[in-house]
């Protein structure tokens, strides 16, 4: 129980570090979840920037959490390149950019560099056949634009 708490109060705890918490997850193998967490650490010390971590590593799925302030560009330029690889590193260990928030606008250039573009090919179609007038989510991931100009069809 004492674990369920304290997991439940990571983020809160995270936001009063600083003044902006970038939340994000990547997943791993099982495996590799604790060599991620060094590596993570590793990352944040190369651009100076303060990464915490938590999640639910029984799955593989990590939050490293950008702890910065939206206000200094300079520093979240650091963060941005930071989950850039943090993002990588997960590819390469065998894993993934989101094992549960999904992609995403903040994710949606990583998904193009590190997915197949066949892959992404069959995730558009499949949009496609579960959205045919392009009316969900219009021109966030796949950049189509609604067959129907904002009208729902009849």
């Amino acid at each position: 129980m004492k674990l369920k708490t304290a997991r439940r109060s990571a983020f809160s705890a995270l936001a009063r570090v600083k003044p902006t918490t970038i939340l994000e997850d990547a997943t791993v193998p099982r495996s590799q979840v604790a060599p991620l967490v060094v590596k993570i650490q590793e990352i944040a010390k190369k651009y100076n920037v303060l990464i915490a971590n938590f999640g639910h590593a029984g799955d593989g799925n990590l939050h490293p959490t950008g702890l910065t302030d939206e206000r200094n560009s300079e520093e979240i330029s650091r963060v941005e390149k930071a989950f850039e690889e943090i993002f990588k590193t997960a590819i390469d260990m065998g894993g993934t950019i989101t094992g549960e928030h999904g992609v995403g606008l903040a994710k949606k250039d990583f998904l193009k560099k590190w997915v197949d573009p066949g892959a992404m090919k069959i995730m558009k179609t499949f949009k496609e056949m579960l959205d045919p007038n392009g009316i969900l989510n219009p021109g966030k991931i796949f950049d189509v634009k609604p067959k129907c100009e904002g009208k729902l069809p009849a």
